[in-house]
């Protein structure tokens, strides 16, 4: 056996247990998921003092999105070729200078390249770490893999509008905080064991692959309606409902929109591990279900001008939005083989990020012509129509099977 094999290779003092690796990486890719949310309780400040359109803050949005899709299908193996640490390095980097450009934001430009290198960095990232949590925690890693990213989103939405609202320097405070943050992070992955052996093949992981398997598409196809409702849904909530609680319930205080935001996703975060053992068809089924209930409830506050309205329906389609989630994920992953699955999940999230950024585009390109609240209500009403048509399929079928 080679020396260099990680089993008889000498483990230095200051390297720490790969437990701790687990508990860094889960660590690390929470905070990479706060500091994707933290803008959004400033996108209204965003729009005052830079005096930004609708659209340009729902550019704003989707430019991340599409550098995250960039960077995931690109680099999304390399650390299966080159070891985890070196991929989980660079995107820590890559976080601190967006971070850093994000602090010293003043215009349209600087908010666009902050978001493009933070895509790459959540991009280049997402994949190592989740991977390196099932490198090193086999028990509870696909747990752990399934709540970091609203986990991350709650955190980054709830400490950023507290910030806004309470503390001095509401542009930039929160990424100087989640900056210092990502400078520990860099400092610690040193202490860190490399939990994946090199191997040949780096270069070619780089060309992408997106390709469903075969026995997998006819699942894919049904389950599409509902997950791009899911996700269209909290694109909208993330890049423009701040925006929304401001103007159309005249909440003075940033913090209400953090709070509607957070509510979304602290439920979303919540319901995944309690519903962990739920049959998946059921729990998109009553995923999709609680979304429309929450869909229509949100609607109603917006109308009513209520922010306990608004917040009920919220917390109504997270629990819609985590179970679908999960259940989408553990529906889908069972149908492939594992050297299949990377592939299948590519296209799932290829398809998830594609409905979480150009609806909100066309949303912001909407706005000016008929108004905030107007979109909303068409915006719900396309949300509630793909969730009704999803739920309709699903019924039919079972029907069949039965």
């Amino acid at each position: 056996m080679p020396a260099s094999c990680p089993a008889l290779s000498p483990k230095p003092s200051y390297i720490l247990s790969p437990g701790a690796m687990a508990v860094f990486s889960f660590v690390a890719a929470t905070l990479l998921a706060a500091s994707s949310g933290a803008p959004t309780p400033i996108y209204f400040l965003y729009q005052q003092s830079m005096h930004l359109s609708s659209l340009a803050v729902t550019v704003v949005f989707a430019v991340y999105a599409f550098s995250l899709l960039a960077a995931m299908l690109t680099v999304g193996r390399l650390s299966d070729h080159v070891g985890r640490k070196p991929v989980i390095l660079a995107s820590l980097l890559a976080n601190l200078i967006a971070m850093a450009i994000f602090a010293i934001a003043s215009s349209l430009e600087h908010l666009i390249l902050a978001r493009a290198v933070q895509g790459v960095a959540v991009g280049t990232g997402v994949a190592a770490l989740g991977a390196t949590i099932l490198d090193t925690e086999r028990t509870h890693g696909a747990l752990l893999n399934s709540i970091f990213v609203f986990l991350g989103l709650l955190i980054g939405t709830l400490v950023s509008a507290l910030l806004v609202t309470f503390a001095p320097n509401p542009l930039h405070l929160v990424y100087e905080v989640l900056l210092a943050g990502t400078a520990i992070l860099v400092a610690l992955l040193w202490l860190m064991p490399e939990t994946a052996p090199r191997k040949p093949g780096a270069w070619p992981s780089l060309r992408p692959q997106v390709g469903a398997p075969r026995q997998s598409r006819a699942l894919l196809l049904r389950l599409t309606p509902a997950n791009v409702a899911t996700w269209a849904f909290g694109g909208f909530f993330l890049s423009l409902m701040p925006a929304l609680v401001t103007t159309t319930l005249h909440a003075a205080s940033p913090l209400i929109g953090g709070l509607v935001v957070a509510s979304l996703t602290a439920t979303a975060t919540a319901v995944i591990a309690p519903l962990r053992n739920q049959p998946p068809r059921r729990l998109v089924l009553a995923g999709t279900a609680a979304l429309v209930i929450g869909v229509a409830i949100s609607l109603a506050g917006i109308g009513e001008g209520s922010a306990a309205i608004l917040l009920a329906g919220a917390v109504i389609a997270g629990v819609g939005f985590g179970a679908n989630f999960s259940g989408t994920l553990r529906s889908l992953l069972p149908t492939a083989e594992p050297h299949q699955r990377a592939g299948l999940l590519a296209v799932y999230y290829l398809q998830s990020y594609l409905a979480f950024s150009l609806p909100t585009l066309a949303a912001g390109l909407t706005v000016p012509r008929i108004g905030l609240a107007t979109t909303a209500y068409i915006y719900g009403a396309v949300v509630i129509a793909l969730s009704l048509g999803s739920l309709a399929v699903a019924l039919i079928a079972a029907r069949a099977r039965r």
